[in-house]
């Protein structure tokens, strides 16, 4: 029997090249805009923000985005906002941009503070207009019910969920990728791919879900490499920027598991790129978790453009191994060593990770405290134990 779903996805997404000229309409009955941009993108909107005004629209913008942004960062933010009131919010950029804009745009009225929306379904409304533009293919931020900050003081990622969270409007417009640095792509095309695989082998996984993130990953494998080598291949980023949207379609019907419970520590604590984390961490965990899930590894495997006529868990295992070499191709650390993680830091990190039972609940294997530490322990050595 097929089980519930809820989708709870934006009323309008707009894909595909020059999309973001869509921008300007879904502003036509807003008043007073408050723009949340990452600082490389802020010449491209310009033009946008000059026309808005020219129409008597009030504006407000700010660039003041970090990277794995601590909740430091969204108060300071709210204190510029709240006496602006804006009727709009609008988040340009990667998943710290948006994330930070959609905690804006429900937290700006002071009506609740972040610690008390930490969680799922903490959130009690929003009363204004949330539109999100990605200009990266990762996150997936742009079309989820999810904001992920830093607990500096407890070195944990920590998130909100909830449905207010889900912006009005989502642009993805590949071309805005064109110009991102090999390391992004990469860093975040392998977020997206972690996002495809942990949605599809998830303990909730869904039929509806399990056919957009399948061909999310035979779209980034057959793409990634080449969107990261050859940053100005526009059929390359299209296809990735495709990919990262079904991903992030995924994320608030069936969410992540293990993967991203195990990479919180490793933002947290070391600064480790969201991307980065995901990407060093999925083939361990996908090792660990092969049991639960050789029919699934092998469909993937099929995705991931594996032929071979053999056992189904030799193309399980073969599809693990596949994704490593996919991170590798794309020069991302080959483990926590590399990363610059002392090895005694295992133990606290694997302690932090289980108190992420929001997605750990999520995983197709249960993981103890002595599995975190194993897994990350494989993950600090770089080999995979197959």
């Amino acid at each position: 029997m097929i089980a519930n779903i809820t989708l709870n996805w934006p009323s309008v997404i707009e894909f595909g090249v020059g999309k973001v000229k869509t921008l300007a309409t879904h502003l036509k009955d807003n008043k007073r805009i408050y723009f949340l941009a990452d600082p490389p993108i802020m010449s491209t909107i310009k033009p946008l923000i000059d026309e808005l005004k020219g129409h008597g629209k009030e504006i407000l913008v700010s660039n003041e985005v970090v990277p794995e942004p601590p909740f430091e960062a969204l108060e300071k933010l709210l204190s510029g906002v709240s006496n602006f009131a804006p009727d709009c919010v609008v988040g340009v950029g990667g998943g710290s941009a948006m994330d930070l804009a959609k905690l804006v745009a429900v937290l700006f009225s002071r009506e609740q503070k972040i610690t008390e929306v930490i969680g799922i379904d903490q959130v009690k409304r929003r009363n204004v207009k949330l539109i999100t533009v990605s200009t990266t293919s990762g996150t997936g931020s742009e079309v989820t019910p999810i904001a992920v900050l830093t607990d500096v003081a407890n070195k944990l990622k920590k998130g909100v969920v909830s449905k207010y969270l889900v912006p009005d409007v989502a642009i993805v417009d590949p071309a805005l990728t064109l110009s991102l640095p090999p390391a992004v792509t990469a860093a975040t095309g392998m977020d997206a791919m972690t996002h495809c695989i942990e949605t599809y082998t998830n303990k909730f996984s869904h039929p509806i879900i399990d056919n957009l993130v399948i061909e999310g990953v035979r779209l980034l494998a057959a793409n990634l490499e080449r969107a990261v080598t050859h940053g100005d291949d526009l059929n390359a980023r299209t296809a990735c920027a495709l990919g990262s949207l079904y991903g992030g379609l995924a994320l608030g019907p069936v969410n992540t598991a293990a993967v991203h419970a195990l990479a919180y520590p490793l933002g947290g604590e070391f600064k480790i790129s969201h991307g980065v984390s995901n990407s060093v961490l999925l083939p361990f965990v996908m090792s660990f978790n092969l049991p639960s899930c050789v029919e699934k590894y092998k469909n993937i495997g099929n995705a991931l453009g594996i032929n071979c006529d053999c056992a189904d868990e030799k193309i399980a295992r073969k599809a693990i191994m596949k994704i490593k070499e996919l991170s590798n191709a794309c020069k991302i650390p080959a483990g926590l060593k590399e990363l610059g993680i002392p090895e005694n830091a295992i133990p606290h990190m694997a302690e932090s990770a289980m108190k992420v039972t929001r997605l750990l609940n999520n995983n197709p294997r249960e993981v103890t405290l002595k599995d975190a530490t194993a897994i990350f322990q494989m993950a600090y050595n770089g080999v995979i134990d197959l």
